[in-house]
């Protein structure tokens, strides 16, 4: 059987998967000028930019600025007067009779041919565009070549609707601008709705991604282009800026009428080049989005470098293990800061990752300032028996060091608190939680285990016995974790079904788990709302970390059936 094949008019793509600076809207537009450019130069056709990208992701309030309007005004006028030969697809808020709008605009040789309001305002874990936007209800299509090309924007393309709408609009193909943030596992749940809703519309479909940190959240770009089979036929690498190129071409198949099903039922484009990316480990992902997380968070805010107490432990040895990846070792900056209860074993770990990682390191012994602050206090204490009172009041000490060295050298406090301690409350106001980014924030401590075995996969940094030691906040004499919580794979288990699954503790307990140990550790949970709300920001990877996606209130008369 032969097959008569006519390629028209080839389109070619490119998606300009970027990092923006949130509310930096000149600079954002100088960017969008100068890719588009340089794609123009190459004859490129199109070139699409993440949600957003004038304003970056997510500007929240700043979209109720009066000033708001006149600045996005300004910048798409630059876009209509550089008057480029090719079609910009840009995202932008924009005001029409007095209501915001999440926007997509298609600007070509000095027009604007198509403005499309996003109709699906995503209102759930970190999202709460409803806040701010009022949504679309109209499709989005513009013309390129004779060819029909549809626009979408971020949540649409998860729901049935806009896409079938496009393509009764007569879209070959469709154009999706994102800002998803990462999550663990996001990018296969991408993946599997995008082939979906590909695959039910017969059209392919160009995810165009946002990529950088902003605050907690890391947006990972992995753009792709998937076929009208709802097969990925390219895609960008991840936690970096790429450029990804596609052309796609209309054809006519005029098959032989052997039989009925071989005659097409419709005209469609399809791929004609792609390049996959491998697959890549879970572990390598997640410690790329902390990486990413912690670099964009001090460049963005202009921090000249980072400090952190190194004690030895497994926390702060894969905090700085981050930090020295995500900006080099002359930005980072450790302070072993000893007391009589910490262990020789510690004091020669500690110093050992400095080495291995090249920072600038020092010692200093919190045990005058401790017996300053004990003296003064001597005449309240006493007749009161020692308790947590002590073991606050060192890491406190801890606390004031470093944010004193922080103050007069202006670099960031790293607080190194993972999120097993956070959720059941295992940390020190004003102490180890005193700072301003906190790395491990969303990482279990299993997981922080397994993150130390695969950074040390790559160069051994982290001691092994670092690894394998029994966790211990050395504020006591032979303390050890496990004197308070329960081993940290049962810990971890626990609060994964209450913290990401919602589970009570019935639930819990019928999952095969100790009833007194379930009802301690919900009762720890609810009781330290009051400090994670007090706690820097840190990468977010969970579906729930704490912060956006977690809105519990402080004072509330909820009693748990423990």
């Amino acid at each position: 059987m032969h097959k008569n094949v006519t390629i028209l008019n080839e389109v070619t793509i490119l998606i300009a998967q970027i990092n923006l600076h949130v509310g930096d809207i000149e600079s954002n537009t100088l960017k969008v000028l100068e890719e588009s450019r340089i794609a123009a130069e190459q004859g490129i056709d199109i070139i699409v930019f993440p949600e957003l990208t004038l304003t970056s992701y997510p500007p929240e309030d700043l979209l109720l600025r009066p000033s708001l309007e006149d600045k996005i005004q300004q910048s798409l006028d630059a876009i209509l007067k550089a008057s480029l030969n090719i079609h910009i697809v840009v995202g932008y808020p924009k005001h029409i009779q007095g209501k915001l709008f999440n926007m997509a605009g298609v600007y070509f040789k000095g027009q604007c041919l198509l403005e499309y309001a996003k109709q699906h305002l995503p209102n759930y874990q970190v999202f709460d565009e409803k806040r701010y936007f009022q949504a679309g209800n109209q499709a989005g299509v513009f013309t390129v070549k004779e060819q029909r090309i549809g626009v979408c924007i971020c949540e649409d393309i998860w729901h049935p609707e806009p896409a079938k709408h496009l393509k009764q609009q007569g879209a070959k193909a469709i154009l999706v601008l994102n800002a998803s943030p990462f999550h663990i596992d996001k990018s296969e749940d991408r993946l599997a709705a995008l082939a979906k809703r590909a695959h039910e519309n017969q059209l392919p479909i160009v995810y165009a991604n946002l990529v950088g940190g902003q605050d907690e959240l890391v947006f990972d770009g992995g753009s792709f282009v998937v076929c009208a089979k709802g097969t990925v036929v390219n895609q960008a690498p991840t936690f970096c800026e790429s450029r990804l190129q596609q052309s796609f071409s209309l054809q006519n198949q005029q098959l032989q009428p052997s039989h009925p099903s071989n005659y097409p039922s419709k005209e469609c484009l399809i791929a004609l080049q792609g390049q996959l990316q491998p697959p890549e480990d879970q572990l390598a992902i997640i410690y790329q989005a902390l990486v990413l997380g912690v670099r964009d968070y001090v460049r963005k805010n202009r921090f000249p470098g980072v400090i952190l107490g190194l004690s030895g432990g497994i926390d702060s040895a894969l905090t700085l293990a981050v930090a020295v990846d995500a900006l080099g070792p002359d930005q980072v900056e450790a302070v072993m800061m000893p007391f009589k209860y910490t262990s020789a074993m510690s004091l020669e770990d500690a110093q050992t990752e400095a080495r291995n990682l090249g920072v600038n390191y020092q010692v200093i012994s919190i045990e005058p300032i401790f017996n300053a602050f004990v003296d003064q206090l001597a005449p309240h204490f006493a007749g009161l028996d020692r308790d947590t009172t002590e073991e606050n009041l060192q890491a406190r000490c801890r606390g004031v060091l470093l944010m004193a060295l922080s103050n007069k050298k202006g670099s960031l406090v790293l607080t190194t608190g993972n999120k097993s301690e956070m959720a059941v409350g295992y940390a020190t106001l004003y102490g180890d939680m005193a700072g301003g980014y906190n790395v491990l924030k969303d990482l279990y401590k299993t997981l922080v285990f397994q993150l130390a075995r695969y950074r040390n996969s790559l160069s051994p940094v982290i001691p092994e016995r670092v690894i394998t030691r029994p966790p211990s906040a050395e504020l006591a004499p032979n303390q050890q974790d496990s004197d308070s919580l329960p081993e940290y794979e049962v810990l971890d288990a626990i609060l994964q079904l209450y913290i990401e699954e919602d589970f009570d503790a019935k639930a819990i307990i019928n999952q095969g788990f100790d009833q007194e140990a379930v009802q301690n550790v919900l009762r720890k949970v609810d009781r330290n709302e009051y400090k994670r709300r007090q706690a820097p920001i840190g990468v977010r990877l969970t579906k729930r970390g704490f912060g956006r996606d977690r809105r519990y209130p402080i004072t509330a008369k909820w009693q748990q059936d423990y």
